[in-house]
């Protein structure tokens, strides 16, 4: 399953950008333990955003966060902020499931014994 990983990014300090990019990547990771493809749209933006010495980067930043969002099958909700809160409604609106932690996320194969079944 594609999912995509939403929270909290923005912060006033690039200290505190940093801790919650890390918060964002330490679940991808553990998505992808559990045999998923994890999402992290600012992951995807950023590179491009800094190469590009955007003054404005917010904008620029969610719109390729949400462009990724397009091809994800669900989203792992980690905390609220306004970026997060659009990603966690564009998925709803695509009827997809939302997690809120990554306790409810079964393994791949999990899933598909428990589909098998």
């Amino acid at each position: 399953m594609i999912i995509a990983i939403a929270g909290k990014y923005s912060a006033p300090t690039v200290e505190e950008r940093n801790a919650n990019l890390a918060k964002l990547n330490a679940a991808a990771a553990l998505l992808l333990q559990k045999g998923h493809i994890p999402i992290v749209g600012v992951n995807a933006a950023l590179p491009v955003v800094t190469r590009a010495g955007l003054s404005e980067t917010h904008k620029a930043i969610m719109d390729i966060s949400m462009t990724v969002m397009q091809c994800c099958e669900g989203l792992l909700l980690l905390s609220e902020s306004p970026g997060a809160m659009r990603e966690h409604d564009f998925i709803k609106s695509k009827g997809l499931p939302i997690f809120y932690s990554i306790d409810e996320i079964l393994s791949d194969s999990d899933a598909t014994k428990s589909n098998n079944l």
